[in-house]
């Protein structure tokens, strides 16, 4: 096993054309954890969502409060394990199976996108996959910085001799072969936490992904990825940031602010506890100040002593405390987005999705802000999804239950599997023990 293999969060293995299977995925986030079971079948490709080429049955899910996360990362190894297995214990009640394996989203540890250009000269006259693979990787390892890890390495485009716009390069005939590509990277302690814990619970990491990346493949239309837009992926602790154009992800961001700092504007805002801030929020919640609604007054408890009389406040004063901090947020958005090649779209749009996305009047501050079309995304293409299961809140669990099929996109480092240990579960879990171990 070379040293390099630390560089990379592990890959599941493309997903074959006509098997299909079960897969099981984890949405580790700040406030909820989510569990998925699925059934893949082998589908005709569809007109409306291209990549797909298998139909997902949910068979199993659940949803339960997050414990022993903070930002997006493990802050209590304990109470994480706990939150983990009774989420993954009540899915697989539902879906009467044992889950051995999960693909696992990553929102928290600082994520990063980078565009790197790689280039090799061609020693045969004509491009094989091994060279494809050798250039590939040694623009992986320069965007891979010191304590980060890689989420995914995919190829954009290539070019032969200087000729850009490339599509596949196996076979051609060239003097020099380069690649440009998206690199995601995020802080390896982060995604190592995150994997010890659902370890713990003795399931494998089948795979690891970037939360932004797997919204936009639930949420996004082939049109809209096609003519270039963001995925906005608001989470509690964290806003994660996905840029599609001409039908490839090539870059991401994230920051730690989301939905629960609005909470906290609240709890401090109205003296009120969390609890109330948060079911104040909910019900609500709206960036829309103005008009008769704000002068509608309501009672609050006071955070305190039980005998404290509750405070009057006005709508107004909570819509105001909501909006303050949504702006903050879609001026960190618009920022990374003007430092990513969504820039040079136009008229690309921008979808948001996550929990924090569904608040009253979000939609209009956004483009205001942004200065671009907004909509809230939904769950695409998804057989029967309950109905609490079909909004923005659940874009990254239900883009994990896809995400097999589109990794055949992604460059994977080659592994030594003559080493692995071999297990019951196909062999992850050597794979899977080591990368913790080197890393640790």
């Amino acid at each position: 096993m070379t040293g390099l293999d630390r560089t990379q969060t592990p890959k599941t293995r493309p997903m074959p054309h006509k098997r299909g299977g079960i897969v099981a995925c984890l949405d580790i986030g700040t406030s909820k954890i989510a569990c998925m079971i699925a059934r893949l079948k082998p589908s005709p490709p569809s007109d409306a969502l291209r990549g797909r080429t298998h139909a997902v049955e949910l068979i199993g899910y659940s949803q339960i409060q997050s414990r022993g996360m903070k930002a997006g990362a493990v802050i209590d190894l304990g109470e994480c394990e706990q939150a983990v297995r009774q989420a993954v214990g009540l899915a697989e009640k539902m879906a009467k199976v044992r889950v051995e394996s999960v693909l696992l989203s990553v929102s928290g540890g600082r994520l990063a996108g980078q565009l790197v250009e790689a280039a090799a000269d061609i020693r045969g006259g004509a491009v094989t996959p091994a060279d494809v693979s050798r250039v590939t990787s040694t623009g992986m390892r320069h965007a891979t910085g010191e304590g980060r890890t890689v989420l995914h390495a995919l190829p954009v485009g290539y070019t032969l001799d200087g000729v850009k716009g490339i599509r596949d390069p196996r076979g051609m005939v060239a003097h020099q072969f380069g690649v440009d590509m998206n690199v995601v990277t995020c802080d390896a302690t982060v995604a190592r936490n995150l994997m010890l814990a659902v370890e713990r619970c003795h399931i494998n990491v089948e795979a690891m992904a970037a939360s932004s990346y797997v919204a936009g493949l639930s949420v996004l239309t082939d049109d809209e990825a096609d003519l270039g837009a963001a995925v906005v992926e608001m989470g509690a602790g964290t806003t994660t940031i996905a840029v599609y154009s001409g039908g490839r992800f090539v870059h991401a961001a994230g920051f730690a602010v989301g939905g629960q700092h609005i909470t906290m504007d609240l709890a401090r805002g109205l003296s009120a506890t969390i609890a109330d801030a948060e079911r104040i929020k909910t019900l609500y919640g709206t960036v829309i100040t103005g008009g008769s609604d704000s002068r509608e007054l309501m009672s609050v408890p006071t955070a305190g002593d039980e005998q404290d009389l509750p405070q009057i406040v006005s709508r107004a004063t909570i819509a105001n405390i909501v909006k303050h901090r949504a702006e903050e947020v879609f001026e960190m958005v618009r920022d990374k987005l003007k430092d990513s090649p969504f820039a040079a779209e136009p008229n690309g749009r921008v979808v948001l999705s996550g929990g924090a996305s569904q608040l009253t009047g979000l939609v209009d501050l956004g483009t205001r802000i942004l200065g671009r079309p907004v909509r809230v995304g939904r769950p695409l293409g998804f057989g029967r999804l309950p109905n609490e299961a079909k909004n923005a809140a659940f874009a990254v669990p239900t883009g994990l239950l896809v995400y097999p099929q589109y990794v055949h996109l992604e460059h994977v480092e080659p592994r030594h599997t003559r080493q692995q240990v071999k297990t019951g579960t196909g062999g992850y879990f050597g794979k899977v023990g080591r990368w913790l171990r080197e890393g640790f």
